[in-house]
């Protein structure tokens, strides 16, 4: 009787420990995608053309009633980098709103190396995906970087 005592214990404590590790896995599970969507939201994204490379980094994808923030890197060996990215910059959402920036902190227009922060109301309710289009003079179409939130 004494083994089936212990049995039925042994069982019971291998159900306690399945079902909190179940629980602590079940906890978790939204923190491990944040950090892997966070991790491809932040890389870096880049497109050269006519001698221009644009790199943009998502900074800051915050909550609502914050800012969305966008460093942008600009090089050149030919032109001059002359760009309001102030107004060249629009943000659009995958059911289709459109955000001007709300601000541009960062190098004046001019020179062969600029670089600062788009900054962007967070759009509510939050979409599921976005696209920053940076329109530069001269070139045909606007420069995409798209990111899935």
């Amino acid at each position: 009787m004494a083994y089936k005592k212990g049995c039925v214990m042994g069982r019971r404590w291998l159900l306690a420990a399945s079902m909190a590790s179940a629980g602590l896995l079940m906890a978790t599970a939204p923190w491990v995608a944040w950090a892997q969507t966070s991790l491809d939201v932040t890389a870096p994204q880049s497109s050269s053309e006519q001698g221009v490379t644009v790199k943009v980094t998502a900074k800051s994808m915050g909550l609502v009633g914050s800012r969305w923030e966008f460093a942008v890197v600009l090089d050149t060996h030919s032109a001059d980098l002359s760009d309001d990215l102030s107004q060249s910059a629009t943000l659009t959402t995958d059911d289709g709103r459109t955000f001007k920036p709300t601000g541009w902190l960062g190098a004046p227009p001019g020179g062969h190396h600029r670089e600062g922060v788009l900054a962007f109301d967070v759009p509510a309710p939050r979409p599921g995906a976005i696209e920053l289009r940076i329109e530069r003079p001269g070139e045909s179409a606007p420069r995409t970087f798209r990111w899935s939130l």
